[in-house]
């Protein structure tokens, strides 16, 4: 049974969501807190956390800086509706994705789904080769990359775009695209997760020899990942 975690001193929210997601399959544990919260998460036992951001003592944003100084689970954040600003701060130190408050339990269970499908989609593949694209090395089916021999610590979500883009090698790759298939869900008018998650990989992999980066905004159709 899958485990999820979540997090927010929303005790009535949660007691709904998590009532929800019983009913659905899922086992849940419910932290009220961000620094208990941050601290479950860590346990290893978790295989998604569900993250808000506005909550007393340590806040989400916070707990997410705890959890992803060790650990790369998914993490999905509830957010305020129209909070662009936490919104994006969350996207930039490793939340997998946001679900805008307030949202139904449907909705939030076939997020955290969309998530999980991902992550756990290269652990169900048998016999699945080796990615390789110039000085990138994939190996989905372990949910491990290296570039220049040397490992990439990447998000769940992070991983997933870079996969795609690895598939899709030396073509533009729509936004459309990479959100089917990177965050397993349709993309929104003025989302940003592409974006946002994309200016994170582009840190990581650093630049080419040229000092070109390896991943090429293609203007109207998307992102490239080159072919040195």
């Amino acid at each position: 049974m899958t485990e999820v975690l979540l997090i927010d001193d929303d005790t009535e929210l949660l007691a709904m969501f998590q009532e929800y997601l019983e009913q659905e399959g899922f086992a849940v544990t419910c932290r009220h807190d961000g620094e208990n919260g941050a601290l479950a998460a860590l346990s290893g036992q978790f295989a998604i956390a569900v993250l808000d951001v506005m909550m007393p003592r340590v806040n989400g944003i916070e707990a997410l800086r705890r959890i992803r100084a060790r650990s790369q689970m998914p993490v999905l954040m509830l957010t305020a509706r129209g909070d662009d600003t936490d919104r994006i701060l969350g996207l930039e130190l490793g939340a997998d994705d946001y679900v805008p408050k307030p949202c139904t339990p449907r909705e939030l269970t076939a997020r955290i789904r969309a998530i999980l499908r991902r992550t756990q989609a290269g652990a169900q593949t048998e016999g699945d080769t080796t990615l390789l694209v110039g000085r990138l090395s994939m190996w989905p089916e372990q949910r491990r990359a290296t570039w220049n021999g040397a490992m990439l610590d990447l998000t769940s979500t992070e991983f997933n775009l870079l996969e795609v883009l690895a598939r899709h090698a030396g073509r533009p790759v729509s936004k459309a695209i990479l959100s089917e298939q990177g965050l397993g869900r349709p993309l929104t008018r003025f989302d940003r997760n592409i974006d946002v998650h994309l200016s994170a990989l582009r840190h990581k992999l650093g630049t080419l020899a040229d000092g070109r980066s390896p991943l090429q905004t293609v203007y109207r159709l998307g992102y490239q990942l080159i072919r040195e």
